[in-house]
Parts: C-alpha cells; sequence; structure tokens
C-alpha cells in the first residue's frame, strides 16, 4: 500500500510514476481520483486538467498529475488554480524529482517521498526447489492482494530467481515475467497471475 499522510494538495516524489499513481487511488478509495499521467506532460495536459479541475461537485475530486518531466509552460499555466483551488478539489502532483518541478509550483504545495511498504508476506520460496504443495501455500497467503501490491511482489520473485537462488531462467520464465507485467496492466486477477509465474518454476525443473 502506498504511504503518505498529507492531507489537501501536496507533492509525491516517487521513481515509478505509475506505481505511486494506483497506489494513491486506493488508499484515496472511494473519494473520486482521476488521473493524469503521462511521461511528459504538456500544456494539452493542463489544459485538460483545468477543464477537470473547475467542473464543480459536491464532494472532494482528486486530480493527479504524474509524469517523469513537466513543461515549463505546462506548469506556470497550473499556478493560479494550485495556489487558488475550486472548492473540493485537492491536487497531487507525483514527480521522481524536485527539480522537475519548478520553484513556484513547489512554493504552493508541501512535499511527501512517496514510500511502498513492504508486503506483509516474505518471499521465503527458494524457486530452486519449490514444489505444490509450497505454491498452493502461496498462492493462498496472497489470494487477496491488490494490484500495486502483486506488481511489487512479481518483482520480488524475479529478483529471488534470479539473484537469492542464482538461477537461469528459461525463455518460457522470462516471457512470463514479461506476461505478468502487462496482465496486471490490464486488471487481470493477481492471483491468476502468480500462479503462472510460480507454476512455471514446478513445471520446469
Amino acid at each position: 500500500m502506498f504511504q503518505s499522510d498529507s492531507k489537501g494538495s501536496h507533492i509525491v516524489l516517487a521513481t515509478d510514476i505509475e506505481l505511486a499513481f494506483q497506489g494513491l487511488k486506493e488508499k484515496l478509495s472511494p473519494a473520486r481520483v482521476i488521473g493524469f499521467i503521462e511521461e511528459d506532460f504538456k500544456i494539452e495536459n493542463a489544459k485538460a486538467v483545468l477543464s477537470e479541475a473547475y467542473i464543480s461537485g459536491s464532494s472532494t475530486k482528486y486530480l493527479i498529475l504524474g509524469a517523469k518531466s513537466f513543461n515549463n509552460v505546462s506548469q506556470n499555466s497550473l499556478l493560479k488554480v494550485l495556489e487558488e483551488p475550486p472548492k473540493n478539489v485537492e491536487f497531487i502532483i507525483i514527480s521522481p524529482s524536485k527539480s522537475a518541478l519548478l520553484p513556484t509550483i513547489r512554493s504552493r504545495l508541501p512535499i511527501v517521498k512517496g514510500e511502498i511498504e513492504h508486503l506483509k508476506v516474505d518471499i521465503e520460496l527458494n524457486l530452486a526447489k519449490v514444489d505444490y504443495a509450497e505454491v498452493f501455500k502461496f498462492l493462498k497467503e496472497n489470494s487477496r492482494i491488490k494490484k500495486s501490491e502483486a506488481q511489487l511482489l512479481v518483482e520480488a520473485l524475479y529478483r529471488r530467481a534470479t539473484i537469492t537462488d542464482k538461477l537461469i531462467l528459461s525463455l518460457n520464465q522470462l516471457e512470463n515475467f514479461e506476461k505478468a507485467y502487462k496482465l496486471l496492466e490490464l486488471n487481470s486477477r493477481p492471483q491468476s497471475v502468480l500462479a503462472m509465474l510460480v507454476m512455471s518454476f514446478v513445471q520446469e525443473r
């Protein structure tokens, strides 16, 4: 789960923009969250944000702007709305570093560091020796995890296999890891994705 105790509009520093966005969506649920997540945030993206900001609502609406880089013109166009946000609108900007944002933006919003909480379930599977019983136990323990947690778990499984267990992955296993990331992005059921990954280590031994 994404950890940030800040209330109101603020800036989040996080290297994985999409993962931070997904974590914030889960944290802010059931409030309405609208994301403007781009590789490069440009003036047309800022215009879309402004249009959405001035659509009034009776409950709080969160507009999340995330990108690896922010065009200076787009940032300048947002200064007024950030300083005087419409009623029931909060802004969260996700950026990999403070330097990607203009000082005038940073002066308007508090900055917090985005942290991803470590998974409660440690990767204790020895993927070189894992059997069906261990796979079923692992899947049961992770039957209710969310998308963002599953993405972290896939990364942890890859590190466990290649670094801890020093395995040379087969072409099929490598393709499964790549497929897992894509399936999770498409909102496939996390347990099914994890089953596909871990079962390949049992089947190919």
